[in-house]
């Protein structure tokens, strides 16, 4: 498949939407907080950013190699993180096209419980990376955690599961069937090193934060 080099925008219709429709539903309150003496807080707004899913699942996939312990990352459009691009920033910054992280995706509609979060997992593995794992080989890595819990209502569960390296070196390309979104075109796949992995991400070359959290988990738990 061709490579991607841009995004272009061909229509922006903030203006004629709807703040509940569409992938993203910004919930807009006027509240006030009720205190225990009776007394009542002035009124403030207040913005809640829902997915159609409360609920996410990130794997981080990883493998024993002669070299040591690699985990597996993808590369893949990101437009939010490119569109930042022309605007204001705190700090100059790079503007890759393609983001790294581990693999994720929501929790579909009826999926309770964690053997269900280990089904899912186990599909976005191999819609997202090509790799086939038996679920019930996946285990939680740590406590679910919020990103952003004064805006995101998301909970993403974290997840790490032992798989072979295979042959791949350097980055190769991912399945290109996901989830049929253009969105999932031109996405690589790679192997780091752990340690590199971590490294990368204090360097602000991996920016992705449960990326991060999941490398230094996973590296406290096989220590």
């Amino acid at each position: 498949m061709p490579r991607v080099d841009d995004i272009e925008i061909v229509e922006d219709r903030t203006a004629s939407s709807r703040c509940d429709e569409g992938f993203l539903h910004v919930r807009r309150y006027r509240a006030l907080n009720r205190r225990v003496d009776g007394t009542r807080s002035d009124v403030y707004r207040i913005d809640v950013l829902d997915r159609p899913s409360l609920d996410a699942v990130a794997i981080c996939l990883w493998a024993r190699t002669p070299r040591g312990v690699e985990v597996l990352l993808r590369r893949q459009l990101r437009p939010a993180v490119l569109f930042r691009r022309g605007k204001v920033r705190a700090l100059p910054e790079a503007e890759p096209l393609l983001y790294e992280e581990i693999v994720a995706g929501l929790v579909e509609p009826g999926e309770h419980g964690m053997e269900a979060l280990r089904r899912r997992a186990a599909e976005e593995a191999w819609e997202e990376a090509g790799v086939q794992v038996d679920p019930a080989r996946i285990v939680a890595l740590g406590a679910p955690f919020y990103m952003l819990p004064g805006i995101v209502s998301e909970k993403i569960h974290l997840l790490e599961v032992e798989v072979p390296r295979g042959a791949m070196t350097g980055a190769f390309d991912a399945p290109q069937e996901g989830d049929g979104s253009p969105l999932e075109e031109g996405a690589t796949l790679l192997w780091r090193g752990l340690d590199d992995a971590i490294a990368a991400c204090e360097g602000g070359e991996i920016e992705d934060a449960k990326s991060e959290l999941a490398f230094r988990r996973l590296r406290d738990r096989l220590r």
